[in-house]
């Protein structure tokens, strides 16, 4: 493989940085009210961050979009533990993460995130890599929403070849998925890891629709329902799902994992949580009830199956 220069790695951050201000910036114009609060932090270990939270929005609850770019001299187990050779490398690792927790019970939570890694060696080949991905997770779905997003995920892929789509949308599936609960986290969309084929500038545009793409997916959602009526029933259900939120982010998210094992800033780590959740002993909403009707939508399936031509 071949190594990635300096200059590459500052087009790679200068890009994470706008995307970060492109987010943030179409975010608030479609709340309305709300304005990201910015914190810079540093790591004492190499690098640092730049972290911004949007909360008690119109239409936002809860929202941070976070730019961190890391360095250390030891590759953390949560990154060696599916690739050994990485054991001992040193490594910088840049991405922007994003959780956006609304109000409305209608508007579904969405996760984006983009991320470029470096682990070098002295006298060994070099080795880099391109992650991301995007999903969305609704309370009380509606389908038109998630043809939508997944149209999105797959048209931005579709330039990269025509088995991208289908590779990681079933990635997203599979990682996004609760064993203990026997349920995706929600309906999916794409994740992708390890990517360095067939070269640089392929792997590094792929990454960049992915980061552009998520405006394109969620926010024709959110101005389709940020208006929709919604009342206690609605807003306990929203809360009862969200502990779903925390179960994954907790137990098998692996970004959660990487930063507070390299010792990232926790509060930008844990900023994907839910600013409220709750839990129910045994909770069974019946088939037929509108919390019922988010079951069938928890199962991994082609979206875009009746959409095909």
């Amino acid at each position: 493989m071949q190594a990635v220069t300096a200059e590459q790695i500052e087009q790679v951050k200068a890009f994470l940085l706008k995307l970060q201000d492109d987010i943030c910036q179409t975010l608030e114009l479609s709340d309305g009210k709300g304005s990201f609060q910015e914190d810079n932090w540093d790591r004492t270990e190499g690098g640092g961050g730049r972290t911004r939270v949007l909360t008690q929005g119109a239409v936002i609850e809860q929202g941070g979009v976070n730019f961190s770019h890391v360095f250390g001299t030891q590759m953390p187990a949560s990154a060696t533990a599916a690739r050994p050779e990485l054991a001992g490398r040193n490594f910088q690792a840049m991405g922007v993460s994003l959780v956006i927790h609304p109000h409305n019970p209608y508007i579904p939570t969405s996760h984006a995130n983009v991320r470029f890694f470096v682990a070098e060696k002295e006298g060994a080949e070099p080795i880099w890599w391109f992650g991301g991905g995007f999903d969305l997770t609704p309370f009380f779905p509606f389908k038109e929403d998630v043809v939508h997003w997944h149209t999105v995920a797959k048209e931005l892929s579709e330039p990269f070849g025509s088995d991208v789509y289908p590779k990681y949308k079933k990635w997203c599936d599979d990682y996004f998925y609760l064993k203990h609960r026997n349920e995706t986290r929600g309906v999916g969309g794409l994740f992708f890891d390890d990517l360095n084929a067939p070269d640089f500038a392929t792997s590094f545009a792929y990454m960049q629709a992915v980061g552009k793409g998520y405006l394109d997916a969620y926010i024709p959602i959110i101005e389709r329902r940020k208006n929709n009526e919604y009342g206690s029933m609605e807003r306990n259900f929203q809360l009862y799902r969200r502990g779903r939120y925390v179960e994954f982010n907790l137990v098998y998210d692996r970004g959660t994992l990487f930063g507070l094992q390299t010792g990232g800033r926790t509060e930008s780590i844990l900023m994907s949580m839910p600013p409220l959740a709750r839990w129910e002993y045994n909770y069974q909403p019946a088939a037929d009830s509108a919390q019922g009707k988010l079951t069938p939508f928890l199962t991994a399936q082609d979206w875009l199956a009746s959409t095909n031509t």
